[in-house]
């Protein structure tokens, strides 16, 4: 038929059944397939009750645009912070988590289980900000690095102008960081993620995950040192 597209099916789903329709966002290529056995993020912050996530994520499976659209506006805060934080631009945070999204909706079929739904999304977010730092001359400045939140009641105008100071730094300071540093700091000492999930999430071994956490420390700990 005129004006029909064919999308790449996996080998291993030529037998099965009929493809669940999908939205017309989520029928561009496949990306490379992203495995959902990490480690659980046991360290993110607790949800208040997500004990229907499961069967969510199982409608979503079978097509279920309502159920998945639940899903992206439950993690989607959390997903767009961590983009924002490795990235360092609203725009470029979002578009990323997009998508993940995207690509996650495309590859729900094939969802095991073995991990949550928010570690196979933290993997997906990660990866995709990890390439565009990759291919990034230069990286930006993080800008979701702290906030500078005081009373001003309480703390006098020169102090607030000099916190802000010391975040502009540290932003600054963290774009001298490679790609790999920059994520490994990020998930360990912003978003407490575990040695062995950081290296499933960037794909490098635990022992060089450390190395690049310790690099990025001192490096950080040498720019700032006039905060300190």
């Amino acid at each position: 038929m005129a004006g029909a597209r064919t999308d790449h099916v996996p080998p291993d789903t030529l037998d099965g059944p009929p493809e669940p329709r999908r939205p017309s966002w989520a029928e561009d290529p496949p990306d490379p397939p992203y495995p959902d056995d990490a480690p659980d993020l046991s360290d993110l912050p607790a949800p208040d009750d997500r004990s229907d996530e499961p069967l969510l994520v199982a409608r979503s499976a079978e097509g279920d645009e309502e159920a998945f659209a639940v899903l992206v506006q439950r993690h989607a805060p959390t997903l767009i912070r961590l983009a924002t934080r490795l990235l360092g631009g609203r725009t470029e945070a979002e578009d990323a988590v997009q998508e993940a999204f995207i690509s996650a909706w495309r590859r729900l079929p094939q969802f095991q289980g073995r991990s949550s739904f928010a570690t196979w999304m933290y993997r997906i977010v990660t990866n995709r900000c990890l390439n565009v730092l990759r291919r990034s001359a230069t990286t930006a400045p993080l800008e979701a690095a702290g906030d500078v939140q005081a009373p001003e009641h309480t703390v006098s105008p020169p102090r607030i102008a000099e916190a802000r100071d010391a975040v502009r730094e540290l932003r600054e300071a963290l774009g001298l960081l490679s790609a790999e540093q920059r994520a490994c700091w990020v998930l360990r000492e912003l978003d407490g993620c575990s040695y062995e999930f950081i290296a499933e999430a960037v794909g490098i071994s635990q022992e060089a995950v450390r190395a690049r956490v310790f690099r990025a420390r001192r490096c950080l700990t040498r720019v700032m040192g006039d905060w300190r």
